[in-house]
This record gives C-alpha cells, structure tokens and sequence, in this order.
C-alpha cells in the first residue's frame, strides 16, 4: 500500500481511537510508520533528504522505543504494509499532519495521565514525535529549496 493510504488510514484510527490503550497504539503506530518512511526515503528517495530522512528513522524509533509495543497481529502492523512512497512531497505533507495529529493527542493523555510515569512516558513521545515533525518540514523546505533551483537552471 502507498505511504498516503496508510497515513491517511492512520490519521482516521487516531481520531477514532476511544480509551488510553487504544490511543497509544495508535501512536505507536504512526511513529512505526514514520521510521519506516523514513528508511526508504533513506534508501530510495531524493539524495538531498537522505540525511534528514536517516534522522527521522532514528526519532521515530525512539517515539516507538519510549511506548510499550502493543500486541498487534501481523496484519495489522501498518508500516508493514508499506509498498511504495509515491511523490515525496505528497507523502511528507500528510506524514507531518499526522506527527502533529500525534503531538497533540499525547498532549491530551499527558494532561489526564495517572501517575508520574504515565506523564513522562507522553512527555518523551511528545519530544519524539515533535522532533519527527521538525526532520519532515526540513524535508519539504529541502524540495522547495530544490524546485526553485530547478527552473533557475533551465532559464540559464
């Protein structure tokens, strides 16, 4: 599946996510899906985003690492499901809607958590995910920058 469908996807089982477990899966999940947006950005994507792209995998990860891994069954695990980028640009764009969607979603738990834990827990997943976000906007100025460069060239 494209990395549109999927955050798109992601985006919807956010917003319907009801209780704390079923929310910091779904975190979980779009930070899952992240890094691996970022590894194949790495890999295969522009030559000019591979270093931010190579920090986004790693930022994304620890967003994962600093949530408990929830109990997903194979098929459900949606960065798994990543086939294709498609245009880099579209992606990044609906990939820092969904880091933002993510930031806010954990501000809400932050400010209803339990215990001291559970605050410092949505504290690190905040920074993660707002981190991500920062590696994703630099990427889209990356393209832009690109762009106007572009048409310098071929006016010259």
């Amino acid at each position: 599946m494209d990395a549109v469908r999927l955050i798109v996807t992601s985006r919807r089982a956010l917003a319907a996510s009801g209780g704390v477990p079923e929310l910091l899966t779904e975190v979980w999940q779009a930070q899952a899906l992240a890094q691996a947006i970022g590894s194949r950005l790495a890999v295969a994507g522009p030559p000019e985003l591979r270093g931010e792209a190579l920090g986004l995998t790693e930022l994304a990860g620890r967003g994962c690492g600093v949530l408990d891994t929830p109990e997903l069954d194979p098929g459900e695990l949606r960065a798994a499901q990543l086939t294709e980028l498609g245009e880099a640009r579209q992606s990044l764009m609906h990939l820092g809607g969904l880091l933002g969607e993510v930031g806010i979603a954990l501000v809400g738990l932050a400010c209803s958590a339990d215990g001291e834990a559970a605050y410092w827990q949505c504290m690190e997943a905040i920074d993660a995910a707002d981190e991500s976000r920062d590696r994703v906007l630099e990427m889209l100025r990356k393209l832009a920058d690109r762009d106007q460069v572009l048409p310098e060239r071929e006016a010259g």
